[in-house]
């Protein structure tokens, strides 16, 4: 018991004595400035062609330095000691481990049989001899000094895999150039090559292994490294595109302020003018009243005087009857102040001109910016703040306008009165010109928040833009007949032999309508049939007339959605894209020219959408139909 509590206790230091690089116990140990321990082989192949950046391959710690290396010589003894009681140890226990070897090979595998008696389990093999013996007849192996040489190993149970094919010998080098293992009568063939014995070359292959182990290691570690990086960056920027994003939303609800606030001005200008004049029709109609009762006054007064049977006071009272006259009855003119109106629409469409050309002067600049071979500049300077050499967007003011032209009802001389009057409401109209904000989105956000406005109206809210629809006699292509006082269309299978005109289509059974629209809001329904071939969209009157460019849609100067029995197209610049399919026989559309769209809506679906077109128009838009086969019938309602 003595003696075996050290052999515990040393055999319970293996684990902290093994090297963490090789996994093997310390050969030559070092210990390194952290205080960890390492064969010094194995750390000089772990720091091998590197001139910084030295680590302690089990804690990571740097050194600034390649740290000068000790051997560590109680470690050193401590594992020698291991080293000799496991030597002792170990040939006393080598012939119960051999004697044992073949019971513990029965439980994994069939045994290998000794090859002189091929009944006992052989417990060793003799690679000198080429077979295997069990415990009997290795004894002369153990006993004889003939056999001292005999190299033995465990039991092998295929022996032809270690001899050559071309010699039948045992291999005993490898040969480097070709990569494969030799016999000692190879090595003839084998003269210009590399060759040398196993036992080195096995030694030489485990430290390569070695060190594509640790480069591999390393190589794992950098990768992690990266993959950290990338998730720190990943969440920065995420982290940086939030916050601009608030402070983005902060900057447009500023600007919506502002604009909401102009509107609440405007609109509260337009409200006292209109009660102003409410109030006035009130009171004219207060005066007609009192004129009523004083003229029904007189005339039951008149009733009562023909009942008179005197004939003296029937005199007297027809002559005091006779001398009253009431005045007719007389209804001032009463209109809106057009100025308020006028000023008032003004400084909206300049405000919207003003967002536009900001938002096209931002883009430009950005554009430019972009370009290759030049940098991006710095962040755009904050609202508020002017960049110098260059004066902000203003607005012009409503009273300083006059090249817009607009049409005004005839307007009468008003009373002194009328005139402090609208004086007084004119106040509210004049509002101080704001900055436009230089941002290309300002223009898209609004134009978006606009069509989703359009788009929760009701039918009844739309009718309100309703435009009266004419087809042009002159367009229409021969083969499209005109009726109902030039509201429905339909295709004709005779010529019709209408008289030549530049305007008209020659190509396509196309036809416009006859009014133009350039400014305004403007709302138009279309009946077609199911299951028809036709098209429905605007078109500028500058359209080719004559060849392919002339079909709707087909070219720059059009935008339209075509019926194919159940598929429904879009069409602009001959570029189609598939819509969704609908149900309806009524479309609907919206024109707003100042907004630049276009809005196609199937009535009386309850999501009407079919689609929207967004572009700034530059010309007068004229309503445009396309029929293709014959029996298609496009009626205006």
């Amino acid at each position: 018991m003595a003696t075996l509590e050290p052999e515990l206790s040393l055999a319970g230091l293996e684990e902290e004595l093994t090297c963490c690089i090789c996994l093997c116990l310390f050969s030559s140990p070092v210990t390194v400035p952290c205080g960890h321990n390492f064969c010094a082989a194995c750390l000089e192949l772990s720091w091998a062609g590197l001139s910084e950046g030295f680590s302690c391959p089990q804690c990571r710690a740097t050194f600034a330095v390649r740290p000068k290396l000790q051997k560590n010589t109680v470690l050193c003894r401590v594992v020698e000691q291991l080293q000799g009681r496991a030597g002792a140890g170990g040939e006393e226990q080598e012939q119960e481990e051999e004697d044992g070897g073949a019971a513990k090979c029965e439980a994994e595998e069939p045994p290998v049989y000794c090859d002189s008696c091929r009944e006992a389990p052989a417990v060793q093999t003799c690679l000198t001899c080429t077979a295997s013996f069990c415990a009997e007849h290795l004894r002369p192996h153990r006993d004889s000094p003939a056999f001292r040489d005999h190299q033995l190993c465990p039991p092998l149970r295929d022996l032809q895999y270690r001899k050559c094919p071309s010699h039948n010998r045992l291999f005993e080098f490898f040969c480097s150039n070709h990569g494969s293992c030799i016999c000692s009568l190879c090595l003839l063939g084998h003269k210009v090559c590399h060759t040398s014995p196993l036992e080195e070359a096995k030694a030489n292959a485990q430290v390569m292994l070695k060190k594509k182990l640790m480069m591999l290691n390393n190589q794992s570690e950098r990768a992690a490294q990266a993959m950290s990086t990338v998730k720190t960056n990943q969440s920065q920027s995420a982290e940086t595109a939030s916050r601009k994003k608030d402070l983005i939303r902060s900057e447009f609800s500023e600007i919506k302020a502002i604009i909401e606030e102009r509107e609440n001005e405007i609109m509260k200008a337009i409200a006292d003018e209109e009660k102003r004049v409410w109030n006035k029709f009130d009171y004219i109609y207060s005066v007609l009243g009192k004129k009523k009762n004083e003229i029904q006054s007189l005339r039951d007064q008149i009733e009562t005087a023909l009942t008179e049977s005197d004939d003296v006071l029937f005199m007297k009272r027809a002559v005091a009857l006779q001398r009253t006259s009431p005045k007719e009855a007389f209804v001032p003119v009463v209109e809106m102040d057009q100025n308020v109106m006028n000023s008032t629409y003004m400084f909206a469409v300049n405000l919207r001109e003003t967002l536009k050309l900001a938002a096209a002067v931002q883009y430009k600049e950005r554009k430019a910016e972009a370009t290759p071979g030049k940098t991006m500049g710095p962040p755009l300077a904050p609202r508020d703040k002017t960049p110098v050499g260059r004066r902000p967007h203003q607005l012009r003011a409503p009273s300083q306008d006059r090249s817009h032209k607009e049409r005004t009802l005839p307007h009468t001389p008003a009373t002194p009165q009328e005139k402090a009057n609208t004086k007084e409401k004119n106040k509210p109209a004049k509002v101080a010109p704001t900055t436009a904000p230089k941002t290309a989105t300002a223009a898209a956000a609004a134009t978006k928040e606009l069509i989703v406005s359009f788009l929760k109206k009701s039918r009844e809210e739309l009718l309100q833009y309703t435009a009266q629809i004419t087809l042009d006699y002159n367009t229409a292509h021969n083969n499209v007949m005109l009726s109902d006082n030039y509201t429905r269309m339909s295709v004709s299978d005779n010529f019709r032999g209408y008289h030549p005109h530049p305007q008209r289509f020659t190509d396509f059974r196309q036809v416009l309508g006859f009014q133009c629209f350039k400014r305004g809001i403007h709302y138009w329904e279309v009946e077609l049939q199911q299951n028809s071939f036709c098209g429905i969209g605007v078109c500028y009157g500058s359209m080719a007339r004559h060849g392919p460019e002339s079909r709707l849609g087909r070219n720059g100067s059009s935008w339209c959605v075509e019926w194919l029995n159940n598929k429904i197209s879009s069409w602009h610049d001959d570029v189609e894209k598939c819509l969704p399919s609908t149900k309806a026989t009524r479309i609907g559309v919206l024109l707003h020219c100042e907004g630049g769209f276009v809005i196609f809506m199937a009535v009386g679906e309850k999501h009407n959408l079919i689609y929207k077109f967004k572009a700034q128009f530059t010309e007068a838009l004229y309503p445009a139909f396309w029929l293709f086969s014959s029996g298609t019938v496009l009626s205006l309602t």
